[in-house]
């Protein structure tokens, strides 16, 4: 056995212990190593599978066998396929997840489910289903994700790191039974599905063009009040209402507008 490495032993159908120190060793030759996961290569790394990984059946098929019978102790990446999953205000979200993971219990995981790697795999998908369709894509008012009947302002893209913790608990509570601990879950995709997206970014835009005119309104309106202010305070000017109002109008006109403002010469009255 290599490092990080461990073989569970049974004999006559019966499990007599796991091998898991690295080394040579002697064992009874009716005893059987008993790994149903060792032909299953999901989209990770760390498979203890000798030469064919995701490959068909060939004439060294015996060698490899006896080597997938190893079961990896060692930390994997489990790189989830991405989903389409509607967000809590409906909305189709495509994402995808990495969960780092390793067997803690040998005889749990070969034992107590059909195929850990497989088990293990549907788990992921269900509990970020469960989660995702918890929290709005971006944040949106009077959505509660924490389930404390308060509404916050979690979301997808601005709490990833909860997120991903959540999706980590959820996954570690349904895998439990079979031996596996989860060290990790990572948010690795994050997206609008296509069918939406491009609607979804004008309304993004949108709304970010509203919050910058709401800042310019408000700054216009404040250097107005000043202007106002100064002038009566230094007794520069006397206006009347409708100058004021002029004054005012022109002044927003020029502070809010698009393009810079064209110098234009009165030569006549002022009236």
């Amino acid at each position: 056995l290599k490092p990080q490495e461990a073989l569970v032993l049974t004999l006559f159908g019966k499990y007599i212990g796991t091998l898991k120190e690295d080394g040579f060793y002697w064992v009874n030759p009716f005893c059987t190593a008993f790994n149903p996961a060792a032909a299953t290569k999901l989209r990770q790394s760390g498979d203890v599978s000798g030469e064919a990984i995701g490959a068909a059946i060939t004439k060294n098929d015996a060698i490899s066998a006896e080597m997938s019978k190893k079961i990896s102790l060692k930390i994997m990446t489990l790189n989830n396929n991405r989903q389409k999953i509607n967000d809590c205000l409906g909305n189709p979200v495509e994402i995808g997840v990495a969960v780092m993971w390793r067997v803690k219990d040998t005889a749990l995981a070969v034992f107590n489910v059909d195929n850990y790697k497989e088990y293990l795999s549907l788990q992921c998908d269900s509990a970020l289903r469960n989660i995702v369709r918890l929290y709005p894509y971006d944040v949106a008012q009077g959505v509660d994700t924490t389930g404390d009947g308060i509404a916050d302002e979690g979301s997808l893209r601005g709490s990833s790191e909860v997120v991903a913790s959540r999706i980590r608990d959820e996954i570690q509570q349904k895998v439990e039974n079979a031996g596996i601990e989860i060290i990790e879950a990572r948010i690795t995709h994050l997206a609008y599905a296509p069918e939406i997206a491009a609607v979804m970014l004008q309304r993004q835009q949108a709304s970010a063009i509203i919050d910058a005119r709401k800042m310019i309104v408000d700054g216009a309106v404040g250097m107005v009040e000043m202007a106002l202010e100064r002038l009566s305070e230094n007794e520069t000017i006397t206006l009347d209402e409708e100058r004021k109002a002029a004054m005012v109008s022109n002044l927003l006109v020029v502070l809010c507008g698009n393009h810079d403002a064209q110098p234009v010469v009165n030569s006549g009255s002022l009236y």
